[in-house]
């Protein structure tokens, strides 16, 4: 029997503008691949940039928050799989999954995790080290562990943030399941065609600006790192890209400093192919960042910080150089942009890292089997999980008369 899995995303996936567009439209392909039935559904408005779902013979259905007409929609779907892009969909959809697909396996990906990205975020801003305290009195924290336990099972997408979970906040491991960025395998005939490092020149730098950790890089750029790097590579130029650039970040253009914002790439690969390093001087974030992954997908090495490398390369040597402060992030820019050998040598850490830690064949047919164990044992699954079984009766009771009193008042 052909299985029916229905995604509900927080927006339109667009692959070309970030990383997240690309994490859904891997998790697309692999259901087609196992010949399901996908549905994507979302409530967001139409983007001109999202991906030509019914292309893939996916099918698309535009969901209306706080409408019960969702109840009859998914209940004459009947899914047998059901994925929440972040927690804040599950929030609005789950308990109405759970109270008309009861035998649906609910899965959310988180993404990143919000909670940990956003109390970062707050640690830089008021100047201070983050603690994971910090979290114990975030509202974000409390909601999204909180979709965490209700889920059947959450996709994490970063090895440090399965142990952040358990650690910090108990999760059981049977509640997670990690998988990160699927990539095939890089071979000698794909990096044989890379250009090399005499055909390559200028630093790229490139995210959605929409994610604030990738505005907060740029600036930290301009005002502190661009300046050094100059001084040492007059010639040099950065060329910054990104979907959804602000009116401020566009300000930031200054073809006379070789400081170019370029706003939307046209073919990501391609922009970071040609480049000779990749800046990514992340404050503060989480999860995984794409940005990095298709620096060493292009063999174009990289200087980013903690932050950006954090669960990426499994303890292997980096592809380029990791560094926190502005005066050692702009060394080692110029270092690697000036040495070959060392270039070349971040360049094969590079190609190492994705063969050792993003393989699909590695992750892939276990998240199959994971998804289907679950499916064929999931009322004892839900059994063992009481606090999850108690914060979805509390949600079905609290939320579900919110949501109803929310579409009253909006009929009226």
């Amino acid at each position: 029997m052909q299985l029916k899995v229905l995604i509900l995303g927080s927006v339109w996936p667009e692959p070309e503008s970030s990383a997240a567009g690309i994490r859904m439209m891997t998790l697309i392909s692999l259901f087609l691949e196992q010949g399901w039935k996908v549905t994507y559904g979302s409530a967001a408005a139409d983007s001109d940039y999202c991906a030509d779902l019914e292309k893939l013979n996916v099918d698309r259905v535009n969901v209306e928050l706080n409408n019960s007409d969702f109840d009859s929609y998914v209940r004459e779907l009947g899914p047998s799989i059901v994925v929440f892009d972040r927690f804040m969909v599950e929030e609005q959809f789950g308990w109405r999954v759970a109270e008309q697909c009861p035998d649906a396996l609910r899965i959310l990906d988180t993404e990143d995790l919000h909670c940990l990205r956003r109390a970062r975020q707050k640690a830089f801003k008021d100047g201070r080290q983050f603690q994971d305290d910090d979290l114990l009195d975030s509202d974000v924290a409390r909601r999204e562990i909180a979709s965490i336990l209700r889920s059947d099972l959450s996709l994490i997408i970063s090895d440090h943030e399965m142990g952040f979970l358990k650690k910090v906040f108990k999760i059981d491991e049977s509640l997670l399941h990690y998988l990160p960025f699927l990539e095939d395998r890089l071979t000698e005939n794909i990096t044989g065609q890379w250009p090399a490092y005499q055909d390559r020149e200028h630093f790229i730098a490139i995210g959605n600006f929409l994610h604030e950790p990738n505005s907060d890089s740029v600036m930290f750029l301009k005002e502190a790192i661009w300046p050094l790097i100059r001084q040492r590579l007059p010639k040099a130029e950065l060329h910054i890209y990104g979907a959804y650039p602000s009116p401020k970040i566009n300000q930031l253009h200054n073809p006379r400093d070789g400081f170019y914002i370029k706003g939307r790439a046209s073919d990501v690969n391609e922009v970071m192919t040609k480049a000779r390093v990749c800046l990514a001087p992340l404050r503060f974030g989480a999860g995984l960042k794409g940005k990095l992954l298709t620096s060493m997908l292009c063999g174009t090495p990289s200087v980013t910080t903690l932050i950006g490398a954090e669960g990426m390369h499994n303890g292997l040597p980096w592809s380029g150089t990791i560094a926190n402060e502005a005066a050692a992030i702009a060394e080692a820019a110029v270092d690697l942009y000036s040495d070959e050998r060392n270039w070349l040598a971040a360049q094969t850490n590079g190609i190492q890292i994705v063969n050792e830690c993003y393989q699909r064949s590695s992750f892939a047919p276990h998240f199959l089997e994971r998804m289907m164990d679950l499916q064929r044992d999931l009322e004892r699954h839900r059994r063992k999980n009481f606090v999850g079984a108690m914060l979805m009766h509390h949600t079905m009771a609290s939320t579900k008369f919110m949501s109803r009193w929310i579409e009253a008042k909006n009929v009226k």
